[in-house]
């Protein structure tokens, strides 16, 4: 029986035509992909009137952990920017903190944001709570050195994208549950939120070559979650367990279409609005997953990133 699935963007599939795609990812295709090199940092701070900061922060086992501040050379440090901590996807077994980070650097123009990135540990070295509570450290240095870094602490977003985003949800969680540090929005782009990997949309992406299928999340959870049995999960690491999603910070949630975890997004946007939560969702059609990063250039995604600047920067101004 062929599984019916959304149709790409006709501008996205043309360009996906060029990209070699899979379906399965095994430990040595995962060592070949680490391989890659890390996006260069001049190429970032070319043309743009930012500095650059690397610290490094103890994690909760005292590991240290890598922080990259980028922050405007023109801002005005006794007023206080917004600040936005990105978190890499890259189904949490691959990229590092300056994955995607195209996308927060936006913000950093656009009003002036300081954006900081964490380095949190990967599975399938780093199990269970290890990579949330890596970026929940990262959070907690930034709430307590913000008047250093020149961030306002009421104005802090948490964001990321895939694997990313599904961190940035559970970090969100952790400082509602542990009262601190407050947050006051999560962005979360094409976010990877549950573990069971069995819904309708995660179904559609089986089998067939792609940019991240249902096999390559099997994986990617697989190497995370460790020895721990379905019961043994905390929603920390897999966000749609949590059975209450009150009193958390206002949510923009984007997706696309055709890929693997548009419902389990959707799913936790009607959840946020159900538990009175400020919400809201955009399912690009015809969006794969990670479209926007891929090819920024793409009309659609020029439309998804603006669509998140405008959100962000509306909030940011209200906060």
């Amino acid at each position: 029986m062929t599984t019916a699935r959304p149709a790409l963007d006709p501008e996205l599939s043309a360009l996906l035509a060029d990209m070699p795609l899979m379906s399965q990812l095994t430990p040595d295709v995962l060592a070949q992909l680490r391989q890659y090199p890390s996006t260069p940092v001049d190429s970032l701070l070319a043309g743009r009137q930012a500095e650059l900061r690397e610290v490094t922060v103890p994690a909760a086992d005292g590991a240290p952990i890598r922080l990259s501040v980028f922050t405007p050379a023109t801002a005005d440090r006794t007023t206080g920017a917004p600040c936005v901590y990105w978190m890499h996807g890259g189904g949490m077994v691959m990229g590092d903190r300056l994955s995607q980070i195209d996308i927060p650097l936006e913000w950093l123009d656009e009003f002036g944001a300081v954006v900081v990135s964490v380095e949190y540990r990967l599975a399938p070295e780093a199990t269970g709570t290890t990579p949330v509570d890596d970026c929940y450290q990262g959070l907690l240095w930034i709430a307590e050195h913000a008047e250093e870094i020149g961030v306002d602490p009421t104005r802090i977003v948490v964001a990321g994208a895939s694997a990313g985003g599904g961190l940035a949800a559970g970090v969100a969680l952790l400082a509602r549950d542990l009262g601190t540090p407050a947050i006051a929005a999560q962005v979360l782009i094409c976010p990877m939120l549950d573990h069971r990997n069995n819904t309708a949309s995660s179904h559609q992406f089986a089998g067939v070559p792609g940019v991240w299928t249902r096999e390559m999340n099997e994986f990617g959870w697989r190497s995370v979650l460790g020895d721990l049995t379905d019961d043994e999960v905390p929603a920390y690491v897999s966000p749609a367990l949590a059975e209450d999603l009150s009193g958390l910070p206002a949510t923009y949630i984007d997706t696309g279409s055709a890929e693997v975890f548009r419902d389990e997004d959707i799913d936790y946007a009607s959840r946020l609005w159900a538990a009175g939560g400020r919400a809201e969702l955009h399912v690009w059609a015809g969006g794969f997953h990670g479209f926007d990063a891929l090819y920024p250039q793409a009309q659609i995604s020029a439309t998804a990133r603006r669509t998140r600047t405008s959100w962000l920067a509306r909030l940011l101004r209200s906060a």
